[in-house]
């Protein structure tokens, strides 16, 4: 098997899943946190024997680019277990792969087994191990019979509600189904679930809980995410700069492949966010990228003017109409949270403006589920890949300001 120059340019260095074909049939599925380097790999001469002789009899190679390397691992063992490939199994040792196995009982336990189970096989246990050692840290589960005492586990908040209480089996159950939401690579519907509840909470002014729910988000972004594989670090110190490039030259090209205006440089991103509490008192953000990184001393807090029945609509055009009368450098692109509605009120005050219509600025939404920016025109465009993780990088830097200097001002209030 050979593969082009052409093709091997192509291949992204980030997370994913391969898959070596003979005439058709998978006959190996692996993944990857740099699906370049591992591709490459198979190219070396060195290869074990086995290794070798499933490299000649393939004669093609395809792979999946995905978002991180949870979703790497739970989608190789969706795929291994579809199709079976006969080199999945040869190039293992005397081990079984391993299951997760999740017990239909009062309070279900999540295991793991050799023989078979409810999601899996995956080829190598520590990599399960770890994801599950990070799942539970989020949503605590039990792996032990029933018993009169609390759990060890409970007392690290690993195990809870601890079974062996018989109490709160409804957030038991919750966080049994966010686990399998999870294994089901259904992060999104996750994610959407713990902000509603952290909203939820907020509006009720539970702020502790709500901050444990925030805590949740956090950690499942943090398992969610694209990794770097520690080598490249040792390989280019100028890695994590070649990367923002790479994300700022793929998010130009799509702009570009979606929409009539052509962007020639993304130097200055501006991201808008509104925060309020049931419509009262209304906050907004401005955070900033240049050049892809976080740029704090341009970040901007705004305290909107509200009057009665003013809308979220109404709360976006302020912070336009107040943003086009400032000498703040120029933005090359600005992003607001928010869909065709908000869109449409920053990109007419912004056209208003003698200055700043004659450079054309871009300005989109950014939606959820699936996350996809919206422009003025009614054009979606999917994010996936290094788009999404910068775009999501500055839609969450965002939100957290808005959020942050809400809260300041709400404590303030409470004082007085």
């Amino acid at each position: 098997m050979e593969i082009s120059k052409a093709k091997f340019l192509k291949i992204p260095q980030s997370a994913g899943v391969y898959t070596f074909w003979k005439s058709g049939i998978p006959i190996y599925i692996g993944k990857s946190v740099n699906l370049k380097s591992r591709l490459n790999s198979y190219l070396s001469l060195d290869l074990g024997i086995k290794t070798a002789q499933m490299v000649n009899e393939a004669n093609s190679v395809t792979y999946i680019q995905v978002t991180s390397d949870l979703e790497a691992l739970l989608l190789e063992s969706s795929l291994i277990k579809r199709y079976k490939p006969k080199y999945n199994i040869v190039l293992k040792d005397d081990k079984h792969a391993l299951y997760i196995v999740i017990t239909k009982e009062e309070f279900p336990r999540v295991l793991t087994s050799r023989k078979t189970g409810d999601y899996g096989p995956f080829p190598n246990s520590t990599n399960v191990k770890t994801i599950m050692k990070h799942v539970r840290k989020i949503f605590p589960y039990s792996d032990h019979k029933l018993g009169k005492k609390p759990c060890f586990y409970s007392y690290l908040g690993l195990c809870n509600p601890c079974p062996n209480t018989g109490l709160n089996r409804t957030i038991y159950l919750k966080n049994i189904k966010n686990i399998k939401l999870v294994l089901s690579r259904k992060f999104n519907v996750v994610r959407k679930n713990l902000e509603k509840e952290m909203k939820n909470l907020s509006k009720l002014e539970k702020y502790e809980e709500a901050k444990i729910v925030r805590d949740k988000i956090r950690s499942l972004d943090y398992i969610t995410q694209q990794k770097i594989d520690t080598q490249q670090f040792l390989e280019n110190p100028n890695l994590v700069e070649d990367i923002r490039n790479l994300e700022i030259e793929n998010l130009k090209t799509k702009l570009n492949e979606n929409c009539k205006l052509q962007i020639v440089n993304l130097q200055r991103i501006e991201c808008y966010d509104i925060s309020h509490l049931s419509g009262a008192g209304a906050t907004a953000s401005m955070v900033v990228l240049i050049n892809g990184e976080k740029e704090n001393s341009e970040y901007r807090h705004f305290k909107v003017n509200q009057k009665n029945g003013q809308s979220d609509y109404d709360s976006m055009r302020e912070i336009a109409r107040r943003r086009v009368k400032t000498t703040w450098n120029r933005p090359d692109l600005i992003i607001v949270d928010g869909g065709l509605g908000q869109v449409k009120i920053f990109d007419e005050e912004f056209r208003k403006l003698k200055e700043f219509s004659k450079f054309n600025i871009l300005v989109v939404g950014i939606a959820k589920n699936p996350d996809r920016l919206v422009f003025s025109d009614g054009t979606k465009m999917k994010l996936q890949g290094e788009t999404l993780q910068l775009v999501s990088r500055i839609r969450d830097e965002a939100h957290r300001f808005a959020r942050r200097y809400h809260h300041l001002l709400l404590s303030k209030s409470l004082l007085h």
